[in-house]
């Protein structure tokens, strides 16, 4: 009785110390997971608002990259006549109609490049692909989230009320309007003829302090809830519903 009495406590003093360990590591995790931004610099602060919400929302979904690929080839080859009007070698007055033609092109493409962002893109951060059948697969790794270090949950395509999400990708629309405190970002299903939407309205003081240190996390869950009201169907009601009610 006397041996079982002193390994007792020796037992205890082992286990206690890892413990402490694990507590003083997860401490040290969350301290380098904060971001510390300045409040007063806007375009900032909504770039990295946009950033979390486009990452949370391709944690369920994956994004379509079809129509930024061909912005991109339009931009190249915008760059390609003006670099031909720059550096081919050409003497001047007998090659100022190629480089007359080619900054017409040159300006022409960036002008078609500017409409688009303008008219098309608008308030718009990230294009989804419609959800497959079977939903989502999980990533390379292991479908966890670097943030919190937790698995990323997604729910069994079956129990998904939207039948939308299966046809159509998403369109993300964030707004920030400039001197306002509100960040707005706006759930909907692309290239469909009045689409349902989703849209949650957040006071940035809820995810930045005084000192501007982001709460990466905490807006993420917040647009995790917007994701799965539109899995579940629950969407805004449109102006004619609200008369109805």
């Amino acid at each position: 009785m006397g041996r079982k009495k002193q390994k007792e406590p020796v037992v205890e003093d082992v286990e206690s110390e890892p413990e402490e360990d694990e507590e003083d590591d997860e401490e040290e995790e969350e301290e380098m997971e904060l971001l510390q931004v300045d409040v007063g610099d806007m375009i900032k602060v909504k770039q990295i608002l946009d950033e979390t919400v486009a990452a949370t929302v391709l944690e369920q979904i994956d994004e379509d990259y079809r129509f930024d690929n061909f912005k991109l080839i339009l931009m190249t080859v915008a760059c390609i006549f003006a670099m031909i009007a720059q550096f081919a070698p050409l003497p001047f007055p007998e090659s100022r109609l190629i480089i007359g033609g080619c900054c017409a092109i040159y300006f022409a493409l960036s002008g078609i490049l500017q409409l688009i962002t303008t008219f098309v893109d608008q308030d718009c951060i990230l294009l989804t692909k419609p959800l497959p059948k079977e939903g989502k697969k999980n990533d390379n790794d292991g479908g966890i989230n670097e943030d919190t270090g937790k698995k990323i949950f997604r729910k069994n395509p079956k129990d998904i009320k939207s039948k939308d999400l299966f046809a159509y990708g998403i369109r993300v629309r964030s707004q920030f309007p400039r001197f306002s405190e509100w960040y707005t970002v706006i759930l909907e299903f692309e290239k469909k003829e009045n689409t349902p939407r989703v849209t949650q309205k957040w006071s940035i003081g809820q995810f930045f302090d005084k000192e501007g240190m982001f709460d990466e996390i905490g807006l993420q869950l917040e647009v995790e809830k917007l994701y799965r009201r539109l899995e579940d169907a629950d969407y805004d009601k449109s102006a004619a519903d609200k008369k109805k009610d």
